[in-house]
């Protein structure tokens, strides 16, 4: 199906930041770019989680070292320290990647940093993230930062960095750093190429959606979510992403969003759609559908959307 997405501005106290996303079902929803102030400080968090992962694997190498000088063992050569010192360059550059891929590629499509401070990635098209996507936004971040400040810290060492090289690097981070300042998305250059973008997370639990979502219509206060159950074949058709899309739509409350979706569900599963009462549906479905994605995690199976 053909993806599209309609971004423009809605209105609040945070207007500047709201847009309103239409997923491949041609629904709207409405989401909140994450400021740029989120973005520094998740950024930093992850900075931080890093630094400490490399200095406590630093840590051990040095202590394998010690151990292996105190054994009386031979002297490793120059060329195998060499070879050593490269692998050791190749790791360090696979695990700090494998870091945001890992957590990026996960359920919550964020990191550490991210999630303390309560943003995600997202696609710009309104499907799913796919991982071609999250890898294309990471390696942009190695020539946007980490290349430039490695080279730097390593003249720096040798003592062979121009003073203009060093300005140079500077500017180079600098200028990255800011580009998210300079486009009211506040998207990253990799974000630009992998066609992703950052959003503020939703942080209600499914209760908290049935509470402060939009009124029912009238005389559906009197029917129950409990009066729908589906079949374990009626709640395969969707995955984990279907699944957030149908949290957002709970949460937004929207009246026409609703309809659509839950004519899509019944559709997909063979109900008739239920008139007046699409929000107990939808509520049910998704209770049923969240358990059932619980369940099968534990176990074992991992069902990241209704195509896998």
């Amino acid at each position: 199906m053909a993806r599209a997405a309609n971004l423009g501005r809605s209105r609040g106290t945070d207007a500047k930041l709201r847009r309103t996303l239409v997923t491949p079902e041609g629904v709207a929803l409405d989401i909140a770019v994450a400021p740029a102030s989120a973005r520094i400080g998740a950024l930093f968090i992850d900075l931080t989680a890093l630094f400490g992962l490399f200095l406590a694997f630093v840590l051990t190498i040095l202590l394998l070292a010690w151990a292996y000088s105190r054994a009386g063992l031979p002297a490793v050569s120059d060329g195998v320290m060499n070879f050593l010192f490269v692998l050791f360059i190749i790791g360090t550059f696979l695990a700090r990647n494998a870091y945001f891929l890992f957590f990026e590629l996960g359920q919550r499509a964020a990191t550490w940093g991210k999630r303390s401070v309560g943003i995600r990635v997202a696609a710009r098209d309104g499907g799913r993230l796919t991982a071609e996507a999250v890898i294309a936004r990471n390696l942009l971040r190695d020539i946007e930062m980490f290349l430039p400040l490695m080279f730097m810290t390593s003249g720096g060492v040798q003592g062979t960095l121009s003073e203009f090289a060093a300005w140079s690097g500077i500017l180079w981070v600098g200028i990255f750093l800011a580009f998210p300042l300079l486009n009211k998305d506040r998207l990253r250059c990799g974000d630009l190429i992998a066609g992703t973008w950052v959003v503020q997370a939703p942080r209600a639990t499914l209760g908290e959606v049935v509470a402060t979502g939009a009124a029912a219509s009238p005389g559906a206060e009197q029917l129950s979510p409990d009066r729908y159950r589906f079949e374990e074949a009626e709640l395969s058709v969707y995955g984990e992403y279907e699944l957030q899309m149908l949290e957002q739509v709970l949460r937004t409350g929207n009246p026409e969003a609703m309809d659509t979706v839950a004519a899509t569900i019944c559709g997909k599963i063979g109900w008739t759609p239920p008139v007046g009462d699409e929000r107990a549906f939808l509520e049910a479905y998704y209770t049923q559908l969240r358990a059932r994605l619980e369940r099968a995690m534990r176990f074992g199976r991992r069902r990241a959307d209704k195509n896998s």
